[in-house]
């Protein structure tokens, strides 16, 4: 049998500020670099030092930690929370930064930079260092492997009248080999005023062609009335589908999502 360990632990920075001018004989602070996860809370915990290694009470302290992204666009913003690790954090130069998994939905995978600072009971600020350098930018990794979201929805945007009075789509993949034999597709429709039915075709066939052959698998009415989406679930393992209609779609439909 073979043991393989996991290890459940803080993630834990040193940084080091100053608040008695500036020294030069700083070692080097938080320049580990940090790495977190989308699809879940990242709790961080930093410690806070002076250029002598010794613990600075931030009891009379905010901590601020501010989170960039390549473009220098400010995408995460948090106060640090001194209270939430037990009494003595303060006196230990103790704080958490909570990043929520909402804040990073949105963000791809990618190199983060990240500032702490202090504010001090007048609103004074006294900025942190990654190096002796006098560097303020330390890097976060932001990456997906541990808690892969849904992949993107294929859009579809144009149906093309192939036969007389027969308007069909592009054919887009199905995703047969991350489907089980239960797969489960769900396709959104955007329309405005457009009534009729539209049908979703699907092939076992290696190639999506002129000589391909197409079943109907499932279908939906459009009254012309709609003002939200309209939802379409299906099952089962295909190579390709498209969408097919014989009323004509043209600037009724504005786009099909799809995702299988």
């Amino acid at each position: 049998m073979q043991l393989i360990p996991r290890y459940l632990l803080k993630n834990r920075i040193i940084i080091s500020a100053s608040d008695a001018g500036f020294h030069t004989e700083f070692m080097p602070v938080y320049t580990r670099q940090l790495k977190i996860y989308k699809g879940i809370d990242n709790t961080v915990q930093f410690r806070l030092l002076n250029d002598d290694q010794k613990p600075i009470n931030i009891a009379n302290f905010t901590p601020k930690f501010v989170a960039f992204d390549e473009n220098g666009t400010q995408v995460i913003s948090h106060d640090g929370s001194i209270n939430q690790l037990d009494d003595s954090s303060a006196t230990r130069g103790l704080f958490t930064v909570t990043i929520f998994d909402n804040e990073t939905a949105g963000l791809n995978k990618q190199y983060l930079r990240y500032n702490i600072y202090l504010l001090d009971e007048n609103n004074n600020k006294i900025i942190t260092y990654v190096d002796s350098h006098f560097d303020n930018n330390a890097t976060i990794y932001l990456d997906d492997y541990a808690f892969p979201g849904p992949t993107d929805a294929y859009s579809i945007l144009v149906f093309t009248e192939q036969e007389t009075g027969k308007w069909f789509s592009e054919a887009v993949t199905a995703e047969p080999a991350i489907n089980g034999n239960e797969a489960l597709h769900t396709l959104a429709i955007y329309s405005t005023g457009f009534a009729g039915d539209i049908t979703v075709q699907a092939t076992l066939d290696n190639q999506a062609n002129a000589n391909t052959n197409w079943a109907n698998i499932a279908s939906v009415s459009l009254n012309g009335t709609e003002t939200e989406p309209t939802p379409l679930n299906y099952y089962g393992v295909f190579n390709f589908v498209r969408l097919h209609t014989i009323n004509d779609p043209s600037e009724k439909i504005n786009k099909v999502l799809i995702r299988n």
